[in-house]
């Protein structure tokens, strides 16, 4: 049972660490190669987020390494300094992505909207599901082992599996959003725009290895939650 856990968690860092050298290596790749629009990514940020017709967000630049996100709750696009300041594929196509998610949140789309209401109860299922199931399965004699309240800790889990699952669409929609303008407003041409394409994909990938290793380990739960019922 531990080994079946501790197995599962070792597949999917190894695959989330491959991932994840990829997209520094890509970033790094096309961090080298200039735009044509010879745009910084805060300058980026600002024109995707005015020909998107809002201009209540503002583009700040934050500490990190692909660090970049967006705040809805404060309206602004975080841009890493290699991206704020940078002026070449892998800034373009980062600081689009994140506008996208502005775009998002302005149009109310439907998916970003559904995972804003399951964050706060994703927050707490997240603190919660493996202490839950380290009591519900006995590991190490902590709690003596209760299907009870392993069957809560799947269902905390399953909250967090769910939210991981969700992120999937938000994120492909915001790089579908900012490749298509990317591409309409001229910032990255022929080339330029297939390396923005790649950059984003990888990306994107490390939200399926994470939604794929919370669904692989919520199936093996629920397994041994059956094989325990039946005993």
């Amino acid at each position: 049972m531990t080994l079946g856990i501790m197995a599962i968690s070792v597949i999917f860092m190894v695959i989330g660490m491959v991932v994840q050298y990829r997209l520094k290596s890509k970033f790094k790749e096309y961090g080298n190669v200039p735009t044509s629009s010879g745009l910084s990514g805060k300058e980026v940020a600002e024109k995707m987020l005015r020909d998107n017709g809002i201009y209540d967000v503002q583009v700040v630049s934050v500490p990190g390494f692909l660090s970049d996100h967006y705040d809805p709750s404060k309206k602004t696009v975080n841009l890493s300094a290699e991206v704020y300041e940078g002026r070449h594929v892998a800034a373009a196509a980062v600081s689009a992505h994140e506008c996208g998610h502005a775009v998002q949140h302005a149009t109310a789309y439907s998916m970003l909207q559904l995972r804003s209401k399951l964050v706060p109860i994703t927050q707490i299922s997240t603190n919660l599901s493996q202490w839950v199931i380290i009591a519900g399965l006995g590991i190490l004699g902590f709690g003596g082992g209760n299907q009870t309240i392993l069957l809560i800790g799947i269902i905390l889990f399953a909250v967090s599996t769910l939210f991981s699952v969700i992120t999937l669409p938000v994120e492909f929609d915001a790089s579908s959003r900012a490749l298509a303008w990317l591409n309409t407003a001229k910032i990255t041409r022929q080339q330029e725009h297939a390396q923005a394409k790649d950059a984003l994909k990888w990306a994107a990938l490390t939200y399926v290895v994470a939604a794929l290793s919370s669904i692989a380990m919520l199936v093996y739960y629920i397994m041994i939650y059956t094989s325990r019922s039946r005993d």
